[in-house]
C-alpha cells in the first residue's frame, strides 16, 4: 500500500512539473520583462560586426548597439548572454534567453521553432578564399575543402543548393566550425581553402586585416538574399509587437540610420 501511495505522488508531481513547463513555456515573457527591467539576449559573441568582443573584452557591435537602443525605449536593460550557436533554439526553449539576436537569419525552417521581429538588415551569403589558393568562383573550389559554420544559415543553405558549391569540394561535405573565428585560421594556415559564410561578417573582416587584397570574396545569385531579424518564443506576442515598434520609431528618428552608418557604412541594406 505505501509503495502504491509513492508511486502516485510520484506520478502526480511529474504531472505538476510537466504542466508547469508547459504553462511557463506558453506564456507572455513580457510582464516579467517589464517587472525586472532586463531582457536576456543569446549571440554568438566572435561575430564581428553584429556581436563580438573587443580587445578590452567589451561587447561591441551592430545588434549590440541595435537591441540596446530598441529597449531603453521601454527602460529596460539588456543582458547578454554567449551561447553555443548550434543550441540557440534550444536555449530559447529553456527559458535560459529571452531572444536569438546576432545576425540571425530569417529561414522557413527556424520559422517553424520561432517567431520573428520585422527584418532590419539583409545579408548574403558568399564564398571567401584567399588569393595564394588559386581559386577562381564557386567551380574553383572542386577537389578542395569548405569551412562552415555549424548551425548557420550558410551551412543550410549550402545543403539546399548542392549543386552551387556542395558538389565542387572535397567529399561534397565541409568542415564545421563552431566560430567563423576558428575558420579563418584554417584559412590562413591552409587547412581549408573557402569558407561559406555571412556577407556582413566576410565584409568587416577583410577590411579589418593587414592586407585585405590576400582574400577574394564570390557571391552566386542562386543562393539569394536572406533577413536578419531577433528570434524569440512563438508565445512571445507581445515582446514581438513592443521590438517592431521600437524599429519603427527608430527608422522615423534617425537612430536606425545612424547605427547603420557606424557599422557598415551609407551601402547597408
Amino acid at each position: 500500500m505505501k509503495k502504491k501511495i509513492l508511486a502516485l505522488i510520484f506520478l502526480f508531481t511529474a504531472f505538476l512539473t510537466v504542466t508547469g513547463c508547459a504553462r511557463l513555456q506558453s506564456s507572455d515573457s513580457w510582464p516579467r520583462i517589464e517587472k525586472d527591467k532586463t531582457v536576456v539576449v543569446g549571440l554568438d559573441d566572435s561575430f564581428v560586426p553584429m556581436g563580438f568582443r573587443e580587445k578590452s573584452g567589451a561587447l561591441a557591435g551592430f545588434d549590440i548597439d541595435l537591441a540596446r537602443a530598441v529597449f531603453k525605449l521601454y527602460g529596460v536593460k539588456v543582458s547578454f548572454q554567449p551561447i553555443d550557436w548550434s543550441m540557440k533554439e534550444t536555449e530559447l526553449r529553456n527559458q535560459t534567453i529571452d531572444l536569438i539576436w546576432n545576425g540571425y537569419s530569417v529561414t522557413p525552417e527556424r520559422k517553424k521553432q520561432v517567431t520573428f521581429t520585422a527584418p532590419y538588415l539583409e545579408n548574403h551569403q558568399v564564398l571567401v578564399t584567399m588569393t595564394k589558393y588559386n581559386v577562381n568562383g564557386f567551380k574553383g573550389m572542386k577537389g578542395k575543402t569548405l569551412g562552415v559554420q555549424t548551425g548557420s544559415s550558410g551551412a543550410s543553405a549550402l545543403d539546399q543548393n548542392p549543386k552551387l558549391l556542395k558538389q565542387y569540394i572535397d567529399n561534397q561535405t565541409p568542415v564545421l566550425y563552431d566560430t567563423f573565428n576558428e575558420a579563418f585560421l584554417d584559412l590562413s594556415a591552409g587547412r581549408i581553402q573557402g569558407i561559406f559564410m555571412d556577407e556582413v561578417y566576410a565584409r568587416y573582416y577583410i577590411a579589418h586585416q593587414k592586407d585585405p587584397k590576400a582574400y577574394q570574396v564570390y557571391e552566386d545569385k542562386g543562393f539569394g538574399y536572406e533577413n536578419f531579424a531577433a528570434g524569440m518564443r512563438k508565445s512571445d506576442v507581445t515582446l514581438k509587437n513592443k521590438i517592431d515598434a521600437g524599429f519603427k520609431t527608430m527608422e522615423k528618428n534617425g537612430t536606425m540610420a545612424k547605427l547603420k552608418a557606424k557599422w557598415f557604412g551609407n551601402d547597408a541594406k
